[in-house]
């Protein structure tokens, strides 16, 4: 899928993981507490991980789910890198992990402070009495 010089791929031989490791311990509020091994083993136990790739093939931008490859999967870690921001990009690598990949017939989940918007746009609301939720802490030493 490209969308106005950017492609995206969810071959995950070609995720830049030096990009999410400096976005995740650089940019990213809900991920400054992970270690680097720990966001490379969230990115191998993923299920499914897609890159946005620029004209000249480096990675802008990223999204992983976990899932049982069924019925359910739990969106996380999407980025646009800032310098790419405000061209929809967010809103594509969401709809292409979702609606162009295995599992759009899922029942989708992710946590978001400030993207409200964005998700919205790929049908996310709040959710119904039937979803409790026990919530993580970071991890201590």
């Amino acid at each position: 899928m490209a969308q106005a010089g950017y492609v995206f791929d969810a071959d995950p031989e070609r995720i830049d993981r030096d990009v999410v490791w400096r976005f995740m311990s650089e940019l990213a509020y809900w991920g400054k507490w992970r270690d680097r091994a720990v966001v490379e083993a969230q990115i191998d136990a993923s299920w499914r991980t897609v890159g946005c790739y620029d004209r000249q093939g480096n990675m802008v931008g990223f999204a992983r789910a976990i899932s049982d490859g069924v019925s359910l999967a739990y969106l996380a870690d999407v980025f646009v890198l800032p310098e790419h921001r405000g061209r929809g990009l967010g809103v594509a690598l969401v709809d292409f992990m979702i609606d162009k990949g295995p599992g759009p017939h899922f029942r989708w989940m992710l946590h978001t402070g400030d993207a409200h918007g964005v998700y919205a746009k790929a049908g996310f609301r709040a959710p119904d009495a039937t979803f409790l939720e026990r919530p993580g802490r970071a991890p201590t030493d």
